[in-house]
């Protein structure tokens, strides 16, 4: 009964998150099944322009390279998604919360995109996939909400939040200049500002600025 009832608090608290996790997964899944799929959602910025598949802005974030690449976008995204579409629900109301992180991340998809179809959009051999940069806008609202929260850099290294992401950030930008990892820094560059952006829209908009306050109080008293 105890299980039930805590499954059921989870499913009210974010079903949103739960959703966007279980579609992502199902569909990476089949993916991984049948190469096709990936042909047809992939992130092509050539083919975008030239087909006008805008549609490859969102569905290209329900694939992943293999396995190791989807569990770790999920396991980020169900740790802190949760809590940002709980906060949401707090701040916004319980209805327009569940909408706004919705929002949130699906806008996330394309704008965490955008710069790499304008640099990218007369190759046709660049490719990208994942939800890399929607979580890092998920990632990057939490912040707001816990700056000096700790997370665990590596998994390992216990880190302040604002550390981490500042450290994030200042990382992603130089490997966007500088890597050759295949890696798509450029959306994680972006997707992490957008969900900065987002949500201080809404707070602005919504609340007059009651998360902004609410960050720069932790900041203050942290020091």
């Amino acid at each position: 009964m105890n299980t039930l009832l805590l499954f059921s608090n989870i499913l009210t608290e974010m079903p949103v998150n739960l959703a966007i996790l279980a579609i992502t997964v199902i569909v990476s899944l089949q993916a991984f099944q049948k190469p096709e799929i990936y042909s047809r959602l992939i992130f092509n910025p050539a083919v975008i322009a030239h087909n006008k598949d805008w549609y490859r802005f969102f569905s290209s974030g329900l694939i992943h390279a293999d396995g190791m690449h989807l569990g770790l976008n999920m396991f980020v995204l169900y740790q802190f998604g949760g809590q940002v579409e709980q906060v949401f629900s707090g701040v916004f109301g319980n209805i327009w919360g569940h909408v706004l992180y919705l929002l949130l991340y699906v806008s996330a998809l394309a704008a965490s995109s955008f710069y790499s179809f304008e640099k990218h959009k007369d190759n046709y051999d660049y490719n990208a996939l994942g939800a890399s940069g929607a979580v890092s806008a998920v990632l990057f609202a939490f912040v707001l909400f816990a700056p000096t929260s700790t997370l665990l850099l590596f998994l390992v290294i216990p880190t302040p939040a604002i550390v981490a992401a500042l450290g994030y950030l200042a990382y992603s930008h130089y490997m966007s200049k500088n890597g050759n990892d295949n890696i798509g820094h450029d959306a994680h560059f972006w997707g992490a500002v957008w969900g900065v952006v987002f949500t201080l829209v809404f707070d602005f908009a919504w609340t007059g600025g009651a998360i902004s306050y609410n960050f720069y109080y932790q900041l203050a008293n942290w020091f």
